[in-house]
């Protein structure tokens, strides 16, 4: 066995995984607010991989610069969304929300293919060293610097639900919203503020992900890509979100090499997580740290 091999590609999950839970972390923040799923995740990754491409390669505004103006963007425009776009469909079916979030994800890939193309853009280097020798294995320096944003993102919203005003308001607004307005809690502010932090974290991930791999219409799968870790988690839960993305990297790499080294099958690294999401599912339908929903009748 090349055990070589199998620890890096366990790096690299333990890496893309942590990547993994910060997404997912986008799809349970707007889910808890207004129990909607939302299927243009993926395209606010690249709306803000583009934004920030945009900056760095035309305005020549250094990296350092460059992303936070992405970020104060992608922030404004999460709120956007939700008042002109979102804001009129409170007290529809749900359905008819998805259903909105569905057309957005088509609306903003067609754009997005209209300003920028279709090619692949290389991102600008951003690091001088590429590599990094960690105990004799190389590391991309993204990656490591993939890995301190995304703890430091859990960590600060972590902080963020459990001490912020804004943060216990959006949890008493996910228990009970009706509660939550009862007690002056502004319930269209919690929802405008659940798509526009989704919307940043989003472009956080979309930006390190284009550095490794460049920008293209492509990087919206990563929406689909992440979604088994945040139903393996719980659509709920924001720890289970993380929990599911670490997973899903680790399964992904580990599928990756038992598929090179031993089925040769070509495509396992791609479907393992959705076989994984089967089977936890049959056997915890709300995830593994979802909360049960119980009906009397």
């Amino acid at each position: 066995m090349n055990t070589q091999l199998l620890i890096q590609l366990l790096v690299n999950g333990l890496v893309v995984g942590t990547l993994y839970g910060v997404v997912a972390m986008s799809f349970v923040l707007i889910y808890k607010a207004t129990q909607v799923v939302n299927f243009a995740q993926g395209e606010l990754l690249l709306i803000g991989a583009w934004v920030c491409w945009w900056l760095l390669t035309k305005y020549q505004v250094p990296f350092y610069l460059g992303m936070p103006i992405t970020l104060v963007f992608m922030f404004l425009f999460g709120i956007a969304i939700q008042i002109v776009i979102l804001r009129p469909m409170i007290g529809e079916p749900i359905i008819s929300v998805i259903m909105v979030t569905i057309a957005l994800s088509t609306v903003f890939s067609a754009l997005m293919k209209w300003m920028f193309g279709v090619n692949l853009q290389p991102f600008p280097r951003i690091f001088q060293t590429q590599n990094v020798n960690i105990l004799g294995l190389q590391v991309q320096t993204v990656y490591l610097m993939s890995l301190a944003v995304s703890v430091a993102m859990m960590v600060g919203m972590a902080w963020f639900f459990r001490l912020s005003k804004y943060g216990l308001a959006m949890r008493a607004t996910a228990f009970n919203q009706q509660v939550a307005q009862s007690l002056g809690i502004s319930v269209k502010s919690v929802f405008a503020m659940a798509w526009a932090i989704s919307a940043t974290v989003s472009a956080v991930a979309g930006v390190v992900v284009a550095v490794v791999n460049g920008v293209s219409a492509g990087l919206s799968a990563y929406g689909v890509k992440v979604f088994p870790a945040a139903i393996l988690g719980g659509l709920d839960s924001v720890g289970g979100a993380v929990l599911g993305g670490i997973i899903i990297g680790l399964l992904e790499n580990l599928a990756h090499f038992l598929d090179s080294e031993y089925l040769h099958w070509g495509n396992l690294y791609e479907i393992a997580p959705f076989y994984a999401l089967i089977i936890i599912l049959m056997i915890k339908p709300y995830g593994l740290f979802g909360t049960k929903d119980i009906e009397r009748v």
